[in-house]
């Protein structure tokens, strides 16, 4: 099997000298014959879109759109949305509509960052791969410049940062065409599973060995009481092992010194406990568990997006990493989607070595940023291009101890 290229240091490119050393923005008049856009900025205008949301992606959303669907971003809605006025996310969504129907959606929100307004993709933190629905036409690039030009002047906003937008994303073009800066390069690995009839041929592409293993693993949990799997679609019991598969996944990184602000969010585990229970505007979430005696001891939580099936989060109980509990749940989610009729299983960024020993193959994925204001340009060449990775260096050359204490007190909830 090939082996995917590892996440490499972020790649800079020089931004435009233009408007001052910001990045140089198209100056669209209007929009192309017959497309108009608007400025969604309400709940209830975004409510309003769901059946021409859902009718677009049907027509233009693909596999790895899998966290664009209407009913995705309706629960983080529920979640992560503020309040008009408040601090926090506020909508900015931009529609395109073309002969009587929508022809593309952005979905997009703005937040501020102290003085700066900063705009984003909707669906941050919980969302991965961000990316816009736009319909396959002759215009489509017109459409993307007349889009980004509208929503910059619309919003206001000081600085664009879109995170995790993949090589072969609809918005990808647009960022490299008007020169935004790449902040980070992660590749986000997968398993090809249309390229096998079955599981068991599948599996082939392993070495014996490692096959082995995973036989000796499961051996080893079954020594240590009755183990079984199980997987729920929706329900009360998937929002309720979604919620203690976060719980897990915090223990894990706090014994590792390690810090994730969106895992340590409660409204993130509120989240994935409702979409993961939903049986109303389903978001293609499930849950799949490895139990021992009736306990979960390892839980993953997946997306399923038009034969794409997506590995959100793996966690496991730090009792049973030594029988390699880990490695259970990924066979386990990888055998549900091969079961699903799944074309892939996708581990996504970041590239880790144990998702890229599982790997077919892994996909380029990005960060990106462009600054409109000089405000905007201090945050995106300051925080961006040097604070933030110095600070992350220096966590990591912080002793485990250290950082243990340091990850256990940034993550510590109230009550």
């Amino acid at each position: 099997m090939s082996t995917p290229a590892r996440d490499v240091e972020p790649h800079r490119h020089e931004p435009s000298r233009a408007s001052g050393g910001l990045a140089q923005m198209p100056r669209v008049a209007s929009a192309p014959n017959g497309v108009t856009f608007d400025l969604v900025t309400t709940r209830s205008e975004f409510d309003a879109l769901e059946n021409a949301w859902g009718d677009l992606f049907a027509r233009a959303g693909r596999d790895c759109h899998v966290f664009q669907t209407f009913n995705w971003l309706w629960h983080w809605a529920n979640h992560f949305l503020a309040e008009p006025g408040a601090d926090g996310a506020q909508l900015a969504i931009v529609t395109a509509h073309a002969d009587g129907r929508l022809a593309m959606a952005w979905p997009l929100v703005t937040e501020a960052v102290g003085p700066i307004k900063r705009l984003t993709w909707m669906g941050e933190p919980v969302s991965q791969y961000g990316d816009l629905l736009i319909e396959e036409r002759a215009d489509k690039a017109e459409i993307l410049a007349a889009a980004w030009d509208f929503v910059v002047r619309r919003t206001g906003a000081g600085v664009v940062e879109l995170r995790k937008v993949r090589a072969d994303s609809n918005v990808a073009p647009l960022l490299a065409a008007i020169g935004a800066t790449v902040t980070a390069n992660l590749t986000a690995p997968y398993l090809a599973l249309s390229s096998a009839p079955s599981l068991a041929e599948y599996e082939k592409r392993y070495s014996s060995s490692s096959r082995r293993n995973r036989k000796r693993h499961w051996r080893r949990l079954e020594e240590r009481g009755a183990a079984s799997a199980v997987c729920y679609d929706s329900g009360s019991e998937a929002g309720a092992l979604a919620a203690e598969a976060l719980r897990l996944k915090l223990v894990w990184l706090n014994a590792r010194g390690l810090v994730s602000p969106a895992l340590s969010d409660p409204r993130t585990e509120r989240f994935f406990s409702d979409a993961a229970r939903a049986d109303v505007r389903p978001a293609g979430c499930h849950v799949t568990g490895i139990l021992s005696d009736g306990r979960p001891v390892a839980l993953g939580i997946g997306v399923d997006c038009k034969g794409r099936s997506v590995m959100h989060v793996a966690a496991y109980d730090l009792d049973y990493e030594k029988v390699g509990a880990g490695g259970l749940i990924i066979e386990a989610n990888l055998r549900r989607a091969f079961e699903r009729g799944m074309g892939v299983f996708d581990l996504m960024a970041p590239g880790d070595a144990y998702k890229l020993e599982w790997a077919d193959d892994a996909a380029a994925v990005c960060d990106w940023a462009v600054p409109i204001s000089v405000l905007g340009r201090a945050y995106s060449t300051l925080y961006l291009g040097v604070l933030k990775s110095a600070v992350k260096r220096g966590l990591e050359a912080m002793p485990v101890g250290l950082r243990r204490g340091l990850a256990s007190a940034m993550t510590r909830r109230p009550g």
